[in-house]
């Protein structure tokens, strides 16, 4: 897991539309960048309609969002779709940005093995070191955790 004071690890992805977003586009902003196991899961869905759900409070902040998973880009425009979500979300098929962030690796489910993406969140401030780290997030009121935790930081 990345610290609190880590520079964040650049990226460049492709988002649910096949634009090319990178984390230097929100250099000056706070911007959450969170990683999830699977588009259209329970715990992926209710953790998106959470920020999905805030969003505005997100805006008032200046706060931007990005969610990352090694889903494919066709997965992503169909999740974004049945769930209008506001902001982008990114593919990662080969697990490089989320290994970059410790949020990738060995997953066990149901006696298999395989490499899956960790349901880890950083907040990325405007300098573009890491200001805030979850681990193991729990999906439900995680948005909520995050807006809180935005306001102890710019009080």
């Amino acid at each position: 897991m990345l610290s609190v004071g880590d520079e964040a690890p650049d990226f460049e992805l492709h988002d649910q539309d096949g634009e090319t977003v990178s984390l230097s586009d929100y250099r000056g902003d706070y911007v959450v960048v969170y990683f999830y196991p699977r588009a259209d899961t329970p715990g992926c869905t209710t953790e998106a309609c959470g920020f999905r759900d805030e969003w505005s409070e997100f805006e008032d902040r200046d706060v931007a969002v990005v969610g990352i998973s090694d889903d494919p880009v066709s997965d992503l425009a169909e999740f974004e779709d049945d769930y209008d979500l506001p902001f982008p979300l990114l593919s990662d098929e080969d697990g490089a940005v989320a290994s970059a962030y410790d949020s990738y690796g060995e997953k066990n489910m149901f006696g298999n093995t395989f490499d899956g993406v960790f349901r880890n969140t950083y907040v990325v401030g405007p300098e573009g070191r890491i200001v805030l780290a979850y681990e193991a997030v729990s999906p439900d009121g995680h948005a909520d955790e995050i807006l809180s935790d935005v306001d102890d930081l710019t009080a």
